[in-house]
């Protein structure tokens, strides 16, 4: 493992002086990938631990409920909340991409599915970084978000399933506005100056 890990910190590293267009030897090069490599194990050994840690657990059913009259299934997981409609397949396509969301991402707080096509996600982002993933992944068009109280909306289309995406407490994430803005976060407002 360690000497994989050193051959491709080097070619990374090769490859950032090479995009930097910094002047470093080879056996700079080489040298660093060395001192580097323990480092980087415990980067990865500490992203590993954490990610097993906020992973929800896959079968992890604290409650199931159907409301005859809505017409809903409930599901509860130890960190979100499944809701769809009892009529829906649960192998159409918005039951499917709810079904990976939920067991592969733990941003994932609910996931609402009223018909084959159409998903309702919620998700609660730790970073901007991660919010951009989840517009990125949903393919929402850049400046399409808007804020309301404590969260933020938009709609983005996965394979052929709309997808409605809010992000709770992402506006606190956004404390540069105009930054948010300018990265395509948020959409643009006709806000009349004061």
């Amino acid at each position: 493992m360690s000497r994989e890990l050193q051959h491709k910190l080097r070619s990374r590293l090769e490859l950032a002086t090479q995009i930097l267009d910094l002047s470093i030897s080879g056996e700079d090069l080489d040298r660093m990938a060395v001192e580097l490599t323990p480092a980087v194990k415990a980067l990865i050994a500490e992203a590993t631990d954490a990610h097993d840690a906020t992973v929800p657990v896959r079968y992890a059913v604290t409650g199931e409920t159907l409301d005859e009259q809505a017409g809903v299934h409930t599901t509860t997981y130890a960190s979100c909340t499944a809701r769809i409609g009892a009529e829906i397949d649960l192998d159409s396509p918005a039951a499917a991409l709810a079904a990976e969301l939920r067991t592969k991402q733990p941003d994932v707080v609910a996931t609402d599915v009223p018909s084959p096509t159409y998903l309702g996600l919620t998700v609660r982002p730790q970073s901007l970084f991660a919010w951009r993933w989840w517009l990125d992944k949903l393919n929402v068009a850049d400046g399409t978000v808007t804020v309301r109280d404590n969260a933020a909306h938009a709609t983005g289309v996965v394979d052929d399933v709309v997808v409605q995406v809010q992000g709770d407490e992402v506006p606190m994430l956004m404390v540069d506005e105009s930054a948010a803005r300018l990265t395509g976060l948020l959409a643009e407002t006709d806000r009349a100056p004061a």
